[in-house]
This record gives structure tokens, C-alpha cells and sequence, in this order.
């Protein structure tokens, strides 16, 4: 089921943040956070579970933080809030009802379908673009997508 959570829209900023700031140093968790304006404890089980899933790679040590696991191009919206979502139910417990179980949860997860294909069409990378467009990325300016 698809949802608009705080968690999940912090979790696709985390993401555009590390890949507009992590050249060429890892982004260290205390800089997003005071970029994001959320505690350091709120993000940071979003973000191991981001690193696990294979968006991010944690870099370990006194200079370390994260960076993206694979290019931005090849990241999509879609699967960051399929993660988070993923967490979310694991955190609450429902109790089904004949009339949530066949009429509401089908039509919203129907509509959450809908939604997560147009997500999956929308990369890391295009919000990169856009926001150096507005002038929302670091203060150097200019970043590569080195692509191997």
C-alpha cells in the first residue's frame, strides 16, 4: 500500500542529497541531517536500511558516511519508496476486516500500482537536474555522473 510518510519523503531527499554532495568525499550523516533539518536518530535507520537494500553504500571511518551504490541514472523513486513502505508495514500491525480486505486495501493498493509506475519512470538523476536548476545543489556547482 502506498503512503506519503515524512519517513518516505525524507528518504528521497537523503538520497538526492548524497548523490548532489557526495563528490568526492562520502556525505557524513550529520551534514544531511542538518541540510534535512531532522535528528541524526529519525534518518539514520532509513538510511542503513537504504544501504542494505543496495541504494547506498555506507563508507566506514573517521571521513565516512554515504554514497549512492550504483549510478543515479539507474536509481528511481519508485524503489525508495517501495523500501520505506516495505518498513513501515513491518512496524504496524492491522487487523483485517472483510470489508478493508476486499474493497478498500484492493482499490488503494490498485491506485499505489498507478502511482509507484509513474515513480519508477522518475530517476535520482532527473531530480538532480532539477535541482541544480533551481540552484539547490552544493555550492561547487558542477557535478559528474562518472559512469564506468
Amino acid at each position: 500500500m502506498l503512503r506519503t510518510s515524512r519517513k518516505t519523503l525524507l528518504a528521497i531527499e537523503a538520497v538526492v542529497d548524497v548523490a548532489l554532495h557526495a563528490r568526492p568525499e562520502p556525505v557524513q550523516s550529520r551534514e544531511l541531517t542538518k541540510r534535512q533539518g531532522v535528528p541524526q536518530r529519525y534518518l539514520e535507520q532509513v538510511m542503513q536500511q537504504l544501504v542494505h537494500e543496495g541504494i547506498l553504500r555506507g563508507v566506514r571511518g573517521p571521513r565516512g558516511g554515504y554514497t549512492l551504490a550504483r549510478e543515479r541514472r539507474r536509481i528511481t523513486v519508485g524503489e525508495i519508496v517501495r523500501i520505506v513502505d516495505a518498513m513501515e508495514r513491518r512496524d504496524e500491525a492491522l487487523t483485517p476486516s472483510p470489508l478493508g480486505d476486499q474493497i478498500v486495501r484492493p482499490l488503494w493498493d490498485e491506485i499505489g500500482e498507478l502511482t509507484l509506475k509513474r515513480l519508477d519512470r522518475i530517476t535520482i538523476e532527473a531530480l538532480c537536474e532539477e535541482a541544480l536548476a533551481k540552484g539547490l545543489g552544493p555550492e561547487s556547482g558542477d557535478i559528474d555522473d562518472f559512469t564506468i
